[in-house]
């Protein structure tokens, strides 16, 4: 099992940046099995959508639509995974989700919100 902990999410101003934080926590066998990271979001009315992936080698993967603003990272001496948000816009409004990938597990955090006001 690997239980994940988002923070860093809130209320920001359009053209502002925030700085999300996904820890992982849970037996070392489950934390070392860990190879995908990644972050989606949720608006109301919306499906869950790709937001970014970091491999535990650092190859990452973003939407073409959110390249060049949202810049994912990772510190596996810290089992947490980053999302810098900046040029923040009212549509990135969301809550956003953090997601790890152990192979045949798939694991998810409880999620934090993004409010961005114009």
């Amino acid at each position: 099992q690997v239980q994940l902990v988002e923070s860093g999410g809130g209320l920001v101003q359009a053209g502002g940046s925030l700085r999300l934080s996904c820890a992982a926590s849970g037996s070392i066998f489950s934390i070392n099995a860990i190879n995908n990271m990644g972050w989606y979001r949720q608006s109301p009315g919306k499906q869950r959508e790709l937001v970014a992936t970091i491999t535990r080698g650092g190859r990452t993967n973003y939407p073409d639509s959110l390249k060049g603003r949202f810049t994912i990272s990772r510190d596996n001496t810290k089992n947490t995974v980053y999302l810098q948000m900046n040029s923040l816009k009212p549509e990135d409004t969301a809550v956003y989700y953090c997601n790890a990938a152990t192979g045949p597990f798939t694991y998810w955090g409880q999620g934090t919100q993004v409010t961005v006001s114009s």
